[in-house]
């Protein structure tokens, strides 16, 4: 019930989470778009872009799921060197820390986490040239590729969710984790590549950041008060 309750929890991070999406990786996805046409009049232009929208956002949804496996894993090897116990309090602890402060990142009340995204963004410089020549996108492939580059974007809301699969224990628990906040972020990039104008300028709007970071930051309150 728990670990159900977790995973939801981290899907809603990533539905929330869409006010930074839309900025991070909106602009990405509108590219996408760009070289795809419609060369059958009797389809509308959404259910000819549907597809690669798809495609390039379930292989992003793969490299956060495998980040998560990563940082599962690892976590679980830190709490084998200690006291289980301990560690996993600190690290969940710290996970609700980060939540609290991406509630802050997304209402624009503090920028730290701006900080931890510049120090991706060494990482980043070395995928970025390749991810860069799959766009526009032409072919499924291509979509699918792209979609697995760019989701290794330097990311303050990714980065956030990926301590707090720290905590969770295990390799597995770390994929589910991670998979579940992918899924949460997919309504809201579908919605920009398909309705790219109407739905940025509902989800930029300043009385939706601020909602959304008061829940982000109240998943990191929760987050803290199970843990002690």
């Amino acid at each position: 019930m728990l670990e159900t309750q977790t995973y939801l929890s981290a899907f809603l991070v990533g539905l929330l989470g869409g006010v930074h999406c839309v900025g991070m990786c909106g602009g990405i996805v509108g590219a996408l778009t760009l070289g795809i046409v419609n060369t059958d009049p009797a389809k509308s232009q959404h259910k000819n872009i549907l597809p690669y929208l798809l495609s390039y956002n379930f292989a992003r949804i793969c490299s956060y799921t495998i980040a998560g496996i990563i940082f599962g894993g690892l976590g679980a090897w830190i709490t084998s060197l200690v006291f289980i116990n301990q560690a996993q309090l600190v690290l969940k602890i710290l996970a609700g820390i980060f939540l609290i402060v991406l509630g802050l990142y997304l209402a624009n009340w503090w920028r730290g986490l701006g900080y931890l995204e510049k120090a991706g963004s060494k990482v980043w410089k070395r995928i970025e040239p390749l991810a860069k020549r799959f766009v526009p996108i032409k072919t499924m492939p291509q979509a699918f590729t792209a979609g697995f580059l760019w989701g290794w974007l330097p990311c303050g809301l990714v980065y956030s969710v990926l301590i707090w699969s720290l905590s969770s224990g295990s390799a597995l628990k770390g994929g589910m984790l991670m998979l579940s906040f992918g899924l949460g972020t997919l309504p809201n990039l579908l919605a920009v590549g398909l309705f790219a104008g109407v739905f940025r300028k509902f989800i930029q709007l300043k009385q939706v950041r601020i909602v959304a970071a008061l829940l982000v930051a109240g998943f990191g309150v929760l987050q803290i008060i199970n843990s002690v």
